[in-house]
């Protein structure tokens, strides 16, 4: 018998929820490929936080995909629109705001899944989360559980799963029933850099080129709020 770990592709942002997803990925004993994308978003600096992360982690394989919501708009993450910001946590919690990329979660999923076959491998782990969010409709345990239906009945794998009565492919949302302050905890526990990762909408450039977090967007406030209430020390770089 193999004791080969079993593989995983784990989306991986840069963000906080990626990096702590990628290690509750690792501790449960998967073999991790991080997968990357970069869509055209405003700014890179998220990238160099994944390509970081996934160094430092000890990733089976980090890979980064190039292809471009930009070209068709409709978020602030892709466009010119201003990036909301010191919104109160009840607007916050009201409806979508501009920073949704229209179908981005979808996409991701989609690449992640090919990539999954490609290696082989039954599961794939995304970070979204249904409590401490920005509204996406694409953050839902619903939107979980119908992509994970379509991943077995659109794929090779999942049909010659369910005909040979093996695993079918897994989609693990492991943060999607917890708070920000559980989720600072999680990833304090598992030794996550925290301080590596980039949650911001709209980073500014630091001293030395850094990036640094706006302290004002939705992201970076439910981010403070998150270390606060986790009662866990706040090691970002905050322009305000």
């Amino acid at each position: 018998m193999s004791d080969a770990k079993p593989k995983a592709v784990v989306l991986l942002s840069g963000g906080l929820d990626s990096a702590v997803t990628l290690a509750i990925a690792a501790a449960e004993g998967f073999a991790a490929h991080a997968l990357t994308l970069r869509y055209g978003q405003r700014h890179a600096a998220e990238i160099a936080a994944a390509a970081l992360i996934a160094g430092r982690s000890g990733v089976a394989g980090h890979d980064v995909v190039d292809i471009d919501l930009a070209q068709f708009g409709g978020s602030a993450l892709t466009g010119g629109a201003e990036v909301p910001k010191d919104r109160a946590a009840a607007e916050i919690a009201h409806g979508i705001p501009v920073t949704y990329v229209p179908a981005r979660n979808t996409v991701f999923l989609a690449l992640a899944l090919a990539r999954a076959e490609t290696l082989g491998a039954r599961d794939i782990f995304i970070g979204v989360n249904a409590l401490d969010y920005s509204g996406y409709p694409d953050c839902r345990p619903e939107y979980v559980a119908a992509f994970e239906a379509l991943a077995n009945l659109a794929t090779k794998a999942g049909v010659e799963a369910a005909r040979d009565g093996t695993r079918q492919i897994r989609l693990h949302a492991p943060l999607i029933a917890m708070t920000k302050a559980e989720i600072v905890k999680k990833g304090a526990a598992l030794g996550v850099n925290l301080g590596a990762t980039l949650s911001c909408y709209d980073p500014k450039t630091g001293s030395g080129g850094q990036a640094r977090h706006c302290g004002r967007c939705d992201a970076c406030l439910l981010r403070k709020k998150g270390f606060k209430q986790a009662g866990v020390a706040d090691p970002t770089d905050y322009a305000a």
